[in-house]
């Protein structure tokens, strides 16, 4: 559970000082709602019983009937462990799965249209996918998904099911949604890398049990994949920065919590599968490539506000295909690829799963988006959106800038609140265009969400 409050922390401190409330909110609401649905079916659709490898018989385990003991009885098992931490462990990756999309939608969507969205988007998206990935024959059912029981791609923490998916899904809702004003012309600038570092900080030490605690026991392969885990974290962050001090000229802490990250994504499909130097090439391919990525937006024109698709999407593909290649029979799952003698079979395995995972959340994603676009609408008012949007949905405001130090600005504000030139982060700002907010008229640089 500490990972969603850490993306919480995370994304948080990335967005402006006048959405952190709702950036936050966004990431403890998943795993609200998707917690309801999780133990009244979302556990049993996932892994229960398959139905043609496509979706677990949500009817099995509803109300997680069967799962909790009975009594002072002996508790049903999973693995090692007993059945109903096994429920609850699941429910972290669901929940986050679903927090990870409010990234790519940060200051201009309406809490209740992702309240809507989240759950909706957890039954018909996140449960088929995770039961195509995680439900392995006889692991809770006897009949498991296609992808990891038919197909055998090697998905051993989540990268297909968790990040692919979460990374197609927010480029999906971002372009759907559309960008926010000012986004080309003015950036938005982090408000608060001190609540970046702590967020990215829960995230890195939750991963461990993210990863480890799939082995389902506390055994040799647990410990293999928490060694594989941090070495990945490590190159994709030493990484990260070498790219920025090449482009840009300079070492960020935004970029090295962004490497940390890159890291952890790519190695998660790996990290049962590779050795060190599989982690190490995983970790440092993934950090380089999603520093690059994360600009790709600009030349697309999709607003992802906080590089989802550039970190999760593009760190997901690189750690699930990079098993083709790097995977060792050496390591717990048993498996060599391409450079360990083991020919293109686990490769193109590999790409089938990855591949179906995209094209399925794609669409799926596209007509839930614009199902509720068209029913309740998605976007906050402009008006909201250029003041800040914690006012205009929670009533709240992160900081209280009436007693707050430094120079007072008349901006656009909300029910007639002034705001400080201290929410931004720096003490002076360009002259905004018209119709825009002050903040966005902070000269950024090339690094941060924008």
């Amino acid at each position: 559970m500490l990972m969603t409050p850490g993306l919480a922390f995370f994304y948080g401190g990335m967005v402006r000082a006048r959405s952190v409330l709702n950036m936050i909110m966004m990431s403890f609401s998943a795993l609200g709602v998707v917690g309801v649905l999780w133990v009244l079916f979302g556990f049993s659709a996932v892994f229960g019983d398959s139905l043609g490898g496509v979706i677990g018989d949500p009817f099995d385990f509803a109300a997680l009937g069967g799962i909790l003991p009975e009594g002072a009885g002996n508790a049903p098992l999973v693995g090692t462990i007993p059945a109903a931490a096994f429920v609850i462990f699941q429910l972290m990756f669901a929940s986050i799965t679903v927090a990870l999309i409010s990234g790519a939608v940060a200051d201009r969507m309406k809490f209740s249209a992702w309240l809507v969205f989240a759950g909706i988007w957890a039954v018909l998206v996140y449960f088929p996918v995770a039961h195509w990935v995680f439900a392995a024959d006889g692991l809770v059912s006897d009949e498991g998904g296609w992808i990891i029981s038919d197909l055998h791609a090697i998905d051993f923490a989540g990268g297909t099911a968790v990040h692919i998916n979460a990374g197609v899904a927010a480029l999906v809702l971002a372009t759907v949604l559309g960008v926010r004003r000012g986004w080309r012309t003015h950036p938005s600038r982090p408000h608060n890398l001190t609540l970046v570092m702590v967020g990215v900080a829960l995230l890195w030490f939750g991963w461990i049990g993210f990863n480890s605690g799939s082995a389902l026991a506390a055994d040799g392969a647990a410990a293999s994949v928490l060694v594989m885990t941090i070495v990945a974290a490590c190159a994709g962050m030493l990484a990260w920065l070498v790219v920025e001090r090449v482009r840009d000229g300079h070492h960020t802490t935004l970029g090295a919590a962004s490497g940390v990250v890159a890291g952890l994504v790519g190695i998660t499909p790996a990290c049962a599968s590779v050795d060190v130097v599989g982690a190490l090439v995983i970790g440092v391919a993934s950090g380089a490539a999603c520093a690059l990525a994360v600009g790709v937006k600009f030349r697309l024109g999709y607003d992802d506000s906080l590089d989802v698709v550039g970190v999760h999407l593009v760190g997901g593909l690189i750690g699930t295909l990079l098993v083709g290649l790097f995977a060792t029979s050496a390591a717990p799952t048993g498996v060599d690829g391409l450079f360990y003698g083991g020919g293109a079979d686990q490769l193109w395995r590999q790409a089938v799963g990855a591949a179906a995972v995209m094209a399925y959340a794609a669409v799926a994603t596209t007509v839930i988006a614009l199902a509720v676009r068209a029913c309740m609408g998605l976007r906050v008012d402009p008006e909201d959106e250029i003041a800040g949007i914690d006012l205009s949905q929670h009533a709240e405001s992160a900081y209280d800038w009436g007693r707050a130090a430094g120079r007072q600005v008349s901006g656009p504000g909300h029910a007639g609140i002034g705001h400080s030139a201290a929410e931004s982060g720096v003490r002076d700002a360009e002259p905004a265009a018209a119709g825009q907010d002050r903040e966005y008229a902070v000269t950024g640089g090339r690094r941060g969400p924008s």
